[in-house]
């Protein structure tokens, strides 16, 4: 629900809107306005403008909202409508997190919460060359595209590196130690790991980018008869790209758990092979790497303690004692289960020695074409797999008290977020282009640095708290979502903005916009796919991109003319 802060300025505005002045003053000039009421006017019969005011009239959106030709006059209303943003996106992403604790994930989780996370983005991508004739739409277009570069260079370098220096946490080899922070500011010492869904997360984000490179082809071949198809081809290819990854995100949870599930069992069985390996006192294989069967069927009569030559639940568990189950949150009846489904091929809930030499075969071959040099080896490194791939027991979430009242919540924020979204798009994108005219700043810096502001703060107070938790699982979903909030700008906003430009026949002309937004996603997207450890100097390098790009624009543009 809006605060006292947000109504009190919300009622500022109003004021602002609803009331209208005139300066007066008894000095001659050339420039006269008659009231109509001067003889009643004890003093000069003429009323002046105000000297410190625009000399040029503006256009109120909607016909009625408040506008101003004075700087003073646009950054006010910057900072009010900039705020009304802020809102939009604070309502949108809470009614998202109630919806996903009532609906979970899947369809939820992977297809709305994205779209609806961009929204505000895509709103002022929007309303910045839908509105006008072309020639005001090409003027005002060059916004939207400095919001575009502007959200995705903020997410990738200022927030990026904030999340890692507030989650740092000490580093024994690739792995960040949760909850302990003893090594300060060491640059190589101290950092933050993720899972491997994290790294994947990265690679989508540098695929995203190939709609970006589609439509900049014909500027790079100083071509001017193909940007128009370009910029269509490009639209096609970002939606194709958009589909794919609102299906991946729908399907992601049932991916992770099955390779989890996955990375469970072979941690287990690694065990069993390490425990087998320790009983029989010698090596399972031969000298030419084969499965020893004599080895082998002396451990099998081993664990038949019945002599029965089957071996049941209960003579199994031999097999795993001595594994840290713990450490993949699993017990002892679950372990044993597993190892029952992986050597019990016949499903008669017992296995006899031709099973039990098939498994133990099987996973033999597997740890020599992983060239691991011994089975204690293949075990750690099981557990690394396991890791990497994430922990979910701290996902489980307790059932809603109220379900119905928190639904009602959850839509009630997600609609008025939607419509002051929708409302004031459109008066901040001509607020910034009056302050443009009236700084002389080009439009495309005040929107690169002030938009994304007021539309991604939410999501990066969140992401720098959320970080702060200083656990692998948060620094992993604290990336992951920036990650994917790149992606989704370059995507679904970038399909927008395509969709604009071809439908209103505008030229396409953001070669160094387009350029910034490659670097930073390849580079970011390149260190972050093959790697899950980032020391603290990472973050470093974070902050020096964002004035990099700053400096990259303004010299490409004002200095080569690329513009």
């Amino acid at each position: 629900m809006p605060n006292k802060l947000s109504l009190t300025l919300f009622s500022l505005l109003l004021l602002f809107f609803l009331t209208d002045s005139r300066f007066i003053t008894d000095r001659s000039s050339s420039v006269l306005v008659s009231d109509g009421v001067h003889h009643d006017f004890r003093g000069s019969s003429v009323l002046r403008l105000n000297p410190f005011l625009g000399s040029e009239a503006c256009e109120q959106t909607y016909g009625f909202m408040p506008c101003t030709t004075t700087a003073l006059g646009n950054l006010f209303l910057l900072l009010v409508y900039g705020y009304l943003m802020f809102l939009a996106a604070t309502y949108l992403s809470s009614g998202s997190e109630l919806l996903l604790e009532i609906l979970g994930p899947g369809i939820i989780g992977g297809l709305f919460l994205p779209v609806l996370g961009a929204l505000p983005d895509a709103m002022l991508i929007l309303v910045s060359g839908l509105s006008g004739s072309t020639e005001t739409a090409q003027s005002q277009v060059s916004v939207g595209m400095g919001l575009l570069a502007g959200s995705t260079v903020m997410l990738l370098t200022v927030i990026w590196g904030t999340c890692a220096v507030v989650g740092k946490c000490d580093l024994h080899g690739s792995l960040a130690v949760d909850g302990k922070d003893t090594r300060g500011f060491s640059l190589t010492g101290s950092g933050v790991s993720v899972d491997i869904w994290t790294s994947y997360a990265a690679r989508i984000m540098a695929i995203s980018i190939i709609p970006f490179v589609v439509v900049q082809l014909p500027q790079a071949v100083h071509s001017t008869s193909g940007r128009h198809l370009a910029v269509l081809i490009a639209l096609i290819i970002s939606c194709c790209l958009l589909i794919s990854y609102c299906l991946y995100q729908v399907f992601q949870p049932w991916i992770q758990s099955r390779r989890l599930a996955y990375a469970k069992h072979k941690h287990v069985i690694s065990g069993v092979l390490k425990n087998l390996n320790k009983q029989a006192l010698e090596k399972l294989t031969t000298d030419q790497g084969t499965p020893d069967k004599e080895v082998i069927e002396r451990l099998f009569k081993t664990i038949d303690l019945d002599e029965d030559n089957y071996l049941s639940n209960s003579e199994l568990r031999a097999l795993v004692v001595g594994i840290r189950l713990e450490e993949i949150n699993l017990d002892e009846d679950d372990a044993v289960e597993k190892v029952m489904k992986d050597f019990d091929t016949s499903g008669d809930a017992l296995i006899d020695f031709d099973e039990f030499f098939n498994a133990i075969a099987k996973w033999l071959l597997e740890v020599k074409s992983s060239n691991i040099p011994s089975l204690d080896h293949f075990h750690e490194q099981t557990r690394r797999e396991h890791d990497l791939l994430g922990n979910q027991s701290d996902e489980i979430v307790e059932g809603v008290q109220n379900p119905k009242w928190t639904t009602f919540k959850a839509v009630l924020l997600l609609l008025l977020g939607t419509v002051i979204a929708a409302v004031f798009a459109d008066p901040l994108v001509d607020a910034v282009d009056n302050f443009s005219n009236a700084t002389s700043i080009p439009s495309f810096f005040i929107s690169f640095i002030a938009l994304p502001i007021a539309t991604n703060s939410s999501e990066a107070v969140s992401a720098i708290i959320f970080a702060s938790r200083k656990k692998v699982r948060s620094a992993s979903l604290t990336f992951s979502e920036l990650y994917g909030a790149v992606t989704m700008n370059n995507v679904l906003c970038l399909s927008v903005f395509l969709a604009l430009v071809y439908i209103r026949g505008l030229t396409w002309d953001f070669s160094s916009e387009v350029l910034i937004i490659v670097v930073v996603c390849i580079l970011t997207g390149a260190f972050a796919s093959f790697r899950t450890a980032f020391p603290l100097w990472t973050s470093l390098v974070a902050f020096a991109l964002y004035p990099f790009s700053l400096a990259l624009v303004y010299v490409l543009d004002y200095v080569f003319g690329w513009s």
